[in-house]
């Protein structure tokens, strides 16, 4: 860790809400297709950890239904509004810092969350802790360092702009303390949590109209650290941008490593 931290895309930001939305048209199947395997059922009680947005708690509310619980956590619970009126508690909290909240829970779930936590040991440590035995545990982080290029199909000047200011925003993230290899270790840590039934797949979107939301969304607000660090120039990111809105190129994620485990009994 270096002097150089803080979350580089805050939910106070206008691009915030574009940015939520991209994340769950590209994710959320996935994610939700995960949790119907784990067995989500009428009654569990949930705990969404560094939600962000509220397409992925209000669905949990809507399957565990009225004689279920859905908490939804955040540092920041601008964009839970919707996750509130669907049913959930919504509370500030800090994973890293905080005790996980009382009451134990069937499924704890956290998605892009943990690589952004300093204390992210801590914080799943304390997501385990909370866990019921024989309770859930999905943990969804990307691996930037398993698929480096967000335009693997580097053919021309528009995607070599796009991948050198990706790697202008990985260099932003490591300076800030951001494990860009830790998804991959995801089903190791829970093995040596004593997690039991441990399993873990990745999730690789590559090219379409979500992948353009996102890239416009994330580029544009992280612009002003990028050029106050050096590290690109306005001419750069408004090339880019204006690429990214012609639908010239084939953007991709990084890879979601997802894995998860059941606390034993």
């Amino acid at each position: 860790m270096t002097e150089d931290r803080g979350y580089l895309l805050s939910n106070q930001q206008a691009e915030a809400g574009a940015r939520f939305d991209a994340l769950a048209t590209l994710f959320d199947p996935p994610t939700f297709r995960r949790f119907e395997e784990l067995g989500i059922t009428g009654g569990w009680r949930c705990w969404e950890v560094g939600a962000g947005g509220s397409s992925v708690p209000a669905w949990l509310a809507t399957r565990v239904g009225p004689a279920g619980y859905v908490l939804a956590t955040d540092i920041d619970v601008s964009w839970l509004t919707a996750a509130a009126e669907a049913g959930c508690e919504v509370r500030r909290h800090d994973v890293g810092v905080e005790p996980p909240p009382d009451g134990g829970f069937d499924l704890v779930h956290a998605r892009l969350v943990l690589v952004h936590v300093p204390q992210r040991a801590a914080a799943l440590t304390a997501m385990i802790a909370a866990l019921r035995p024989g309770g859930r545990l999905l943990v969804e982080e990307a691996d930037p360092m398993m698929q480096p290029l967000v335009c693997p199909d580097e053919s021309g000047r528009p995607q070599q702009l796009a991948n050198k200011l990706k790697r202008d925003f990985r260099t932003l993230m490591a300076r800030r303390g951001v494990d860009l290899a830790y998804g991959r270790t995801l089903p190791r840590i829970l093995r040596e949590a004593g997690l039991t039934d441990v399993g873990a797949d990745a999730f690789f979107p590559m090219t379409g109209a979500a992948c353009d939301r996102l890239e416009h969304a994330t580029v544009t607000q992280i612009r002003d650290r990028l050029t106050s660090a050096g590290l690109a120039t306005e001419d750069e990111i408004e090339e880019h941008l204006s690429n990214v809105t012609a639908g010239i190129l084939d953007l991709a994620t990084s890879p979601m490593i997802a894995a998860w485990g059941t606390k034993p009994a």
